[in-house]
């Protein structure tokens, strides 16, 4: 009976001196290190000095119409004057509204690039914890997450690392 009352205590020592593996993470600096991210802004800052010039092109030749438009008004009827102004002002419209689709898909396809670059960014901080024995791995950011930690159970860089070398091979 001594004996087992003394291996309940024993275990009971055991496990209550294992401590948790508890480390932290830069939330903020992995994401915006992460050379997947990188590369993403640099292709959708592409896409975007594109579709500026599009849009300047588009509005530098309505405003060449509008001009043209302005000169032979003086020689049209007031009617006909009034259904070519009109007939311009649909044109910028349709111009204006193709030109805000745009744009929305083009940041519809950026954030979704980047919700995917979240997930697979948790998902791989997840693994890596899991790999390398964390009980928990917490994610420090503006917000306040973590308000202190010690620099040495700061794992930022290690799994910064890890995660941009998984993103080149």
């Amino acid at each position: 009976m001594k004996k087992i009352i003394l291996g309940i205590i024993a275990a009971t020592s055991f496990v209550s001196c294992q401590q948790d593996k508890i480390a932290f993470v830069d939330n903020t600096k992995v994401i915006n290190d992460y050379q997947e991210k990188i590369d993403i802004e640099t292709k959708f800052k592409g896409k975007i000095e594109i579709f500026d010039k599009k849009a300047d092109s588009l509005g530098r030749a309505f405003q060449g119409e509008a001009q043209a438009f302005e000169a032979e008004a003086k020689k049209l009827s007031q009617q006909a004057a009034q259904e070519k102004y009109n007939a311009l002002l649909q044109k910028r419209q349709a111009m204006g509204q193709q030109l805000q689709m745009e744009e929305q898909q083009l940041s519809q396809e950026s954030q979704k690039e980047i919700d995917s670059l979240i997930k697979k960014v948790r998902t791989f901080v997840k693994d890596y914890g899991k790999k390398n024995g964390y009980t928990f791995i917490l994610g420090a950011n503006e917000a306040g997450s973590v308000l202190y930690g010690a620099e040495s159970k700061d794992i930022t860089e290690e799994v910064l690392n890890a995660l941009n070398d998984s993103y080149t091979k």
